[in-house]
């Protein structure tokens, strides 16, 4: 069944009245290479008066690239030109702190970011804001913002999403959970603990799940990654749970790193299912299970598998059943949407945050016409 998430944004992003002036010079080059790291640049141009400044979580995954794609549209509908930047893996938090600090040093007409953690691009927002630049946030809000110093969020709900995630899981895995005799274990991989998507993403799928298993009379504990475990209200107890949910999160947001992680949950005889929060830990889950052959449509089977975003792996992974399903974002209405709000903010119109789509994918309804065009590869 096809499950539609409209997104609530998250808070701290303020909505902007009209534009006094963009920061900037209208003209800026867009050239320009980020210090910190072998960071990984793109570039694009389609002439006209406005120069931004964009800077990506990574270009590791395809999501990353299926949002550019969305940016080079913008530009070229709008005849802008757009400096994209971004470290080597999400991971790289100071990398990116310092290229975003460059993207402020180039004094453009404004910047796009999507924020690998929310608190480290804080001083970073703060010295935008003291420079005229208007900032445009982008897959991930920063809630602590300086007051004034981002005039939009685009970003999915990621609660939500997480939400419908484990609600789909539910179905499957239910009467396994209501039959148990014996403690059972569902594992959750996020990349992270830093950014507000990822923490929000784990946290819906946490809480959702929770929620639905005490409904039925089950009692949860959630274990593993501090962070996580810190945010449950009233949460279990391990020794007696009927229901394990345990979270882990790789040292770096590595496909490599994440099949680690997986691995440890899928090779204890307790785990009935297993959820990966994006695309690089749900690439990490299906390597995982390379070696161990445990994924399966129930849990009578083996290990019940469900991922977030897409990509060609994952997309062939739902398509011939190793996962059950997963949920997709729209990044390419992000990217475009993201250049249009600068755009829009620097021509003096009032711009707003935006909620973009996400949605539960699996065999059966992948080609539909709403969710097929943001299955990017």
């Amino acid at each position: 069944m096809k499950k539609k998430v409209l997104a609530v944004l998250l808070g701290g992003c303020m909505v902007a009245g009209l534009l006094a002036g963009c920061g900037g010079n209208s003209n800026s080059s867009s050239e320009g290479s980020a210090n910190g790291g072998d960071a990984a640049e793109e570039e694009s141009s389609g002439g006209g008066d406005y120069h931004f400044e964009v800077v990506v979580k990574s270009f590791q995954s395809t999501y990353w690239q299926a949002a550019i794609q969305g940016i080079d549209a913008a530009v070229e509908e709008l005849g802008v030109t757009v400096n994209t930047t971004g470290p080597n893996a999400e991971s790289d938090i100071a990398d990116q702190v310092n290229m975003l600090n460059n993207a402020i040093s180039a004094a453009p007409d404004g910047i796009a970011l999507a924020a690998n953690d929310q608190s480290a691009v804080l001083d970073s927002l703060q010295d935008a804001l003291d420079a005229d630049i208007p900032v445009v946030c982008f897959d991930t809000g920063v809630p602590e913002a300086p007051e004034g110093s981002v005039i939009a969020t685009i970003a999915t709900d990621n609660e939500s999403a997480g939400a419908v995630a484990a609600e789909n899981m539910y179905e499957v895995i239910k009467d396994t959970i209501a039959n148990a005799t014996e403690p059972v274990r569902i594992g959750e991989v996020n990349q992270d603990a830093t950014s507000a998507n990822i923490s929000g993403r784990g946290m819906g799928f946490i809480n959702k799940m929770k929620e639905l298993i005490e409904a039925d009379g089950k009692t949860v504990a959630v274990i593993g990654n501090q962070f996580y475990v810190d945010q449950v209200e009233n949460n279990g107890d391990e020794g007696s749970a009927d229901v394990i949910i345990e979270v882990a999160v790789p040292a770096q947001t590595t496909v490599e790193l994440s099949a680690t992680e997986a691995s440890n949950i899928m090779n204890k005889e307790d785990t009935i299912a297993i959820f990966g929060s994006n695309q690089v830990t749900a690439e990490g889950v299906l390597t995982a299970n390379q070696n161990l052959s445990v994924l399966a449509a129930t849990p009578d089977e083996g290990i019940v598998g469900v991922g977030f975003d897409a990509g060609a792996t994952l997309k062939a992974a739902v398509a011939d059943g190793t996962l059950i399903g997963a949920v997709t974002q729209a990044p390419v209405d992000q990217g475009n949407l993201a250049i249009h709000a600068l755009y829009d903010y620097c021509e003096g119109n009032e711009v707003q945050d935006i909620a973009t789509d996400s949605y539960w994918y699996d065999a059966e309804n992948m080609e539909e016409a709403d969710i097929a065009p943001n299955l990017y590869d």
